[in-house]
């Protein structure tokens, strides 16, 4: 006979909790992808609520389930206005998806793993080493700890300086408000906006506009680099390679594009064909730093030249850092694959870099990467087409956004019915747990082979 209520119900909990907790332990990929989907639902659900809705009316399931997977995977994609569609219930639901998104798939594993099994075991402390950068399997626990207060501390340090700015323009109350949620939405490169007609209202105001720019150049550096820095200050003999990778290849990829951005568009009189020449630089820049995973705008992203759109579907493919709040095949993969290729033509065996030589297995994997990132954005390329009589330039456009977790739009999204908007949202969750980390999560198990097949050379190229 079955026991009390209350017994029951803690017998059922306790299975969960040790099939969690076993499930974690042997795949803690699989378990954080895991952990993305149930938040996902769980803010779509909030997000349903008629509580959620500016009108008292419960929105649509389509609005209601992109909205939270724009959130969950920090992209910044909407199917309606963010300002106008949601009450503060929602808005604050938003705010706290684009937090717990933007500690992203490793921490959430983590936290998932401490809270379960009380304990961080071997194969999540080796997941985390491998994809933060701990130095010590011993030191996950405080290598945790420190992910969690940078970016509380980063994101403080952004309320402080936006706070004011704010402030001075609408007053304490909204300015509090909008202070804390562009300093969270800015720093997790998430992109929502919660004014009408977006940062554009803005335009000019350096005190928003700029803090705004940096919060999302730093947080698409992502938490490997953050805890070099701290570790290493600013000795660069001590920094990784991967630090200098990514601290380089970021770098370079914003002047790229700012210089190419106010190229394209140094006469559309649409976007800034009408302005000053230093504030066609700055529109530039601001445009570059977003093409990183930012995803606000202070020009219509419609209004582009088809050349500004090609130039930021590449940029935005590459991304920002590993195990950043940015999205992307990130821009350590580009750095690898360039560097196999000047390897190539040069004539040399090994891939160096920084007087440090790269194993041959990373170029696998960040071929593998790439690869995996093109399919994926040319299947969803595919399936939208099937739908949407829309350009394929701004088709092309909006899925690069979705897969790199960016949140710039050509206005495609709200025209998409409940499966385009499906696919985005897959697309979305996909791009933010990363092509690799979705193979494993996928893979059913490890393969050990203990022996080699002979070899033999095809003809390549």
């Amino acid at each position: 006979m079955p026991g009390p209520p209350a017994l029951v119900a803690l017998t059922r909990w306790q299975r969960l909790t040790h099939a969690v907790g076993d499930l974690v332990r042997r795949s803690p990929a699989r378990a954080s992808v895991l952990v993305f989907v149930a938040a996902a639902v769980v803010f779509s659900v909030l997000l349903k609520l008629p509580i959620a809705s500016a009108s008292g009316q419960a929105l649509p399931w389509k609005d209601a389930v992109f909205t939270a997977v724009s959130a969950i995977t920090v992209t910044g994609l909407t199917t309606v206005d963010t300002a106008t569609a949601w009450s503060p219930f929602g808005l604050i639901t938003i705010l706290v998806a684009i937090q717990v998104g933007g500690l992203g798939i490793v921490t959430l594993a983590l936290l998932l793993s401490r809270a379960v099994t009380r304990q961080l075991g071997l194969g999540s402390k080796v997941f985390a080493q491998q994809n933060i950068g701990s130095p010590e399997l011993g030191e996950v626990r405080s290598l945790l700890r420190t992910v969690v207060m940078t970016t509380l501390t980063i994101q403080g340090v952004l309320l402080l300086i936006l706070t004011p700015a704010f402030v001075v323009e609408e007053g304490w109350g909204r300015g509090l408000w909008h202070g804390l949620f562009y300093s969270v939405s800015a720093f997790n490169n998430a992109g929502f906006v919660v004014h009408e007609g977006g940062l554009a209202v803005f335009d000019g105001n350096l005190w928003i506009l700029v803090p705004i720019m940096v919060g999302v150049f730093v947080g698409s550096f992502g938490f490997p680099v953050f805890l070099t820095l701290i570790n290493a200050r600013w000795n660069r003999s001590r920094w990784t390679l991967h630090t200098k990778l990514t601290l380089f290849t970021t770098t370079l990829l914003l002047l790229v594009g700012a210089i190419a951005w106010t190229a394209f568009e140094w006469s559309n009189t649409a976007t800034i064909g009408d302005m000053s020449p230093a504030e066609k630089i700055f529109h530039g820049l601001f445009a570059s730093t977003m093409m990183r995973s930012g995803g606000f705008a202070i020009t219509d992203t419609a209004a582009s030249t088809s050349t500004t759109l090609l130039a930021s579907d590449a940029l935005m493919f590459v991304g920002g850092g590993s195990a950043s709040t940015a999205g992307g095949i990130k821009v350590t993969t580009l750095a690898v694959l360039f560097l196999a290729i000047v390897a190539e033509a040069r004539g040399t065996k090994d891939l160096t870099a920084g007087a440090r030589t790269i194993p041959a297995g990373l170029l696998r994997v960040a071929i593998s990467v790439a690869f995996l990132g093109a399919t994926l954005v040319l299947g969803a390329t595919a399936l939208i087409t099937l739908v949407s009589d829309a350009p394929l330039d701004r088709i092309l456009f909006e899925v690069i956004s979705a897969f790199a977790t960016c949140g710039l739009s050509v206005g495609l999204s709200a025209e998409l019915d409940g499966f385009g908007a499906g696919v985005l949202s897959v697309l979305m969750l996909a791009g933010r747990i990363g092509p690799i980390g979705l193979a494993a999560a996928l893979a059913v198990r490890q393969r050990r082979v203990l022996y080699t097949m002979p070899s033999e050379r095809p003809i390549v190229g």
